[in-house]
Parts: C-alpha cells; sequence; structure tokens
C-alpha cells in the first residue's frame, strides 16, 4: 500500500513564498460527504492498485472541433459536444464521428448558444437509467445573458435531439470562470458545475448561482434534501469547477481551478464552504473545507475528472497532463467509506497529448480522454502537415508489478 502523504498546508490567498503540490491524508470521511444514496460497489471486486501504474494512449478519433464535453452510451460510444461549433457528434469505437442530423432540436441548441472566451456549449450528461433508443440529455450552454442548464431528447436511430426545454437559467456568465460540467449522481439527481464568472463576490453569496455546486431534479428544482430545501445550492465558495464525480461509497469530488497559487481536488459535503475568494489552497480556517490535494496552476488547471475504483483522474489543462490521486485501502473499505486516505499524487502522459479537458471511465477499466489543443490556448498537433487535434483518446492502465 503507497505511504500516506501527510498535510502540507500551503496555499491561503495572498499568503507569499512558492506554491507547492500536496495532499492530505487520512481523507475526510465518506459520511460526510456522499449524497442521499450511495454509489455502486467496484466492477470485478479487485483490490486497489498499490503503486504508480503506467498509462498508454491510442487515438480512438480526431479532428474534433473544441471538444468539452464528453458523456458515454450503449455499445462504447460517446456523446460528445463541440464548445465553439455549439453542436454534438457520436463517437463510435471505430472512431467514425457522426454530427447529429441538422434538426429542431439542433438548430435550437444552437441559436441558444453564444460562444466566447471559455463559453459555448459545455457539459453533457445523459441519464443513465436509459438504454435507448431515447436517452434523456442535459446540456449546459453559455448565452447572451447567461448559462443555462438545457434537457433534450435524443433519438440515437435518426440522429436527431428534440424536446429541447430550459430547465435552469440564471447562472452567470463570462468570457471565463463559466463552469459547465454536468453529471447525474449517484442518487439520481443532475449536479451543476459553475463559475464565479470573474465576479469572485458571486462565490459568497447564497444567492447567486455562480461559483456553486448545483443539485437539481430532472425538471431543474431543488432537489429533495438539499441544504436549503428552496434553494438548488449543494456547495459554495467555489472560483471554478468543471470536474464532478463519486467513488463506490457515494463520496462526491469536484475539481477547482485556482487563481494564480494553487488548484484543488475537493471532496464535497452539503452544505460545505469552500473558501473562495478568502482561500485558494488549504488554508486551515474555521468555516471553509480544505481540499484534499492540490497543485500549483503551472502543473494543473485541472478540468474533467474521472474517479474508479482505485483513483481520482483529473485532465490537466496549463498543466497537460492526467493526474491520478489513488484511493487508499481495499475495495471493500472504499466501498464503505472507510478509505484511510490518498495517496501521492503522480503525473500520466505529462507533455505527450497537450492541453486535456474531460477524461471519462471505460467500462474495462480504461480511460477516455479529450484534448483541448484547438481552444485557442494550445498547440494543436499535425501529422503531414494536417491538423489532428483535438483528439479522443483510449487510455490504457497498467497496474504496478
Amino acid at each position: 500500500m503507497p505511504a500516506l502523504v501527510s498535510a502540507l498546508v500551503v496555499g491561503v490567498a495572498g499568503c507569499g513564498g512558492a506554491a507547492e503540490p500536496g495532499v492530505v491524508s487520512p481523507s475526510p470521511s465518506a459520511s460526510a460527504s456522499a449524497a442521499p444514496s450511495g454509489g455502486s460497489a467496484p466492477s470485478d471486486g479487485a483490490e486497489p492498485w498499490d503503486g504508480e501504474v503506467t498509462a498508454e494512449a491510442e487515438v480512438v478519433a480526431q479532428e474534433l472541433p473544441v471538444p468539452w464535453g464528453i458523456a458515454p452510451l450503449p455499445g462504447e460510444r460517446f456523446l460528445v459536444t463541440m464548445r465553439d461549433d455549439a453542436s454534438l457528434a457520436v463517437v463510435h469505437p471505430d472512431g467514425d464521428v457522426h454530427p447529429l442530423e441538422d434538426s429542431d432540436g439542433v438548430r435550437e441548441v444552437a441559436d441558444q448558444t453564444v460562444p466566447g472566451g471559455e463559453g459555448g456549449l459545455l457539459g453533457v450528461a445523459v441519464d443513465p437509467e436509459d438504454t435507448g433508443p431515447a436517452f434523456t440529455v442535459y446540456l449546459y450552454r453559455t448565452g447572451a445573458e447567461d448559462n443555462a442548464v438545457l434537457r433534450a431528447e435524443l433519438d440515437l436511430d435518426g440522429m436527431t435531439l428534440r424536446d429541447v426545454t430550459t430547465i435552469l437559467d440564471g447562472i452567470p456568465s463570462s468570457s471565463n470562470h463559466n463552469g459547465g460540467r454536468l453529471a447525474v449522481g449517484p442518487d439520481g439527481y443532475l449536479y451543476v458545475a459553475t463559475g464565479d464568472a470573474g465576479d469572485p463576490a458571486n462565490a459568497q453569496d447564497p444567492d447567486s448561482l455562480g461559483g456553486k455546486i448545483l443539485r437539481i431534479t430532472p425538471d431543474g428544482e431543488p432537489a429533495p434534501g438539499n441544504p436549503d430545501p428552496g434553494s438548488p445550492v449543494w456547495s459554495l465558495g467555489h472560483r471554478n469547477v468543471q470536474g464532478l464525480g463519486w467513488d463506490a461509497s457515494g463520496r462526491m469530488f469536484a475539481s477547482e481551478f485556482g487563481q494564480d497559487r494553487l488548484d484543488e481536488l475537493n471532496v464535497i459535503e452539503p452544505g460545505g464552504n469552500y473558501g473562495w475568494p478568502d482561500v485558494e489552497g488549504p488554508g486551515d480556517q474555521e468555516g471553509f473545507v480544505d481540499p484534499v490535494a492540490w497543485w500549483p496552476t503551472s502543473e494543473a488547471s485541472p478540468s474533467g475528472i474521472a474517479v474508479t475504483d482505485e483513483a481520482v483522474y483529473l485532465a490537466a489543462l496549463r498543466g497537460e497532463r492526467l493526474w491520478r490521486v489513488p484511493l487508499l485501502g481495499t475495495a471493500e473499505e472504499i466501498e464503505a467509506g472507510e478509505s484511510p486516505g490518498f495517496g501521492e499524487p503522480q503525473a500520466l502522459l505529462a507533455g505527450e497529448l497537450g492541453r486535456l479537458r474531460a477524461v471519462q471511465a471505460g467500462p474495462d477499466g480504461e480511460l477516455y480522454v479529450l484534448t483541448s489543443n484547438t481552444d485557442g490556448r494550445g498547440e494543436p498537433a499535425t501529422e503531414d502537415g494536417r491538423v489532428v487535434d483535438d483528439r479522443l483518446l483510449r487510455v490504457t492502465l497498467t497496474p504496478p508489478e
């Protein structure tokens, strides 16, 4: 079992000194942070891996124009959003990319979306209870005046989108800090990650939907069991959350962009206040929840995350790597919410693929990763003079011997 790493407390906003990476152990208890019902047990009963892993990436699909969100579909297919085109495509395991057919629903999503800066058509989630050919789909889009969550029906037989409905609007928007990640939790409710839209005061304002993680019903109402029954707010004090996930116990994780010192991986507690703009990174201040792992912004800028049976994986934009934060303990301990902590973070694929936007766990232990090199901040890869980014990659992980 990897050695526990003791807490390294750095990164209070405004403090001097160099920012350093760190991880805290033991981990916060799952009972404090789990959604009302827990997640599923590890698929194969295997023990979490002890030690560092190796990762090998192969291209599944390429020439995707600024992909942002990814959601699994049956048959190892994925529904992918394109931020600047405000379009969607289904990516098949053989690499075929099938854009959704021109239809009223597709046009309505495009008409509502106003791309600019970091805004556009961002997150996507598919109801995991649906088996097809019709699927309930949730989308997060930036519009002329706000960010909003849409619900629609995806018809995979006809490759069309229909019945587009806005279920939650009024989320602050800007050229940056729009949040945008969507995920259906183990309790069946929709979780929405928002940013502070460039106004740090939004994060601490309970009446603002900015700088929050929201928890809503499929109709956009506050979900039962929220800290304030009349509010969709699940947690507050966030700067820009773009990654959401759960372990087998139902413990919720979220990635967070720091300003210029430290990025964060947090365990999310209902009603928890994560400190922005008063704290960046761990601050050990009363009333605020500290992260469980953190990195200098030059090494991470984490967007999407995937939580597997053995680790949390974070796709890093500026850091151009895939971070792995091991979950310590046996599979039974993790499922029971009794993990003793987190192992030392490991960098995978550093500098090999450029900026990484999203990561999705596959059905057989593999990961699927979206690059983000055509978003205006990266250097797109080329082959024979032709731009091949952005790409969806299959990452095979090999446990230590």
